[in-house]
């Protein structure tokens, strides 16, 4: 399962959806799909938006995790 870690990026920065929705240029809808960790899938040119704006790598806004493993973090 692969693990989005936007609402974490987004918390740190105090940044709401529709902040991040006007910066990127990313549709809201996305935007809530990752916050929420409900997307079933990612275009390219959304995934280097925000790793732009994030200034990180994609490696740190998405992780791939053990569906074993118990869930971290705050959903």
């Amino acid at each position: 399962m692969i693990k989005c870690h936007l609402s974490r990026f987004m918390g740190e920065r105090k940044i709401k959806i529709a902040e991040l929705a006007r910066a990127t240029d990313i549709h809201r809808n996305m935007l809530t799909l990752l916050y929420f960790e409900n997307a079933k899938r990612i275009e390219f040119d959304v995934m280097e938006k925000l790793c732009r704006y994030f200034n990180c790598a994609i490696q740190d806004l998405f992780e791939i995790v053990d569906e074993s493993e118990p869930a971290t973090g705050i959903k």
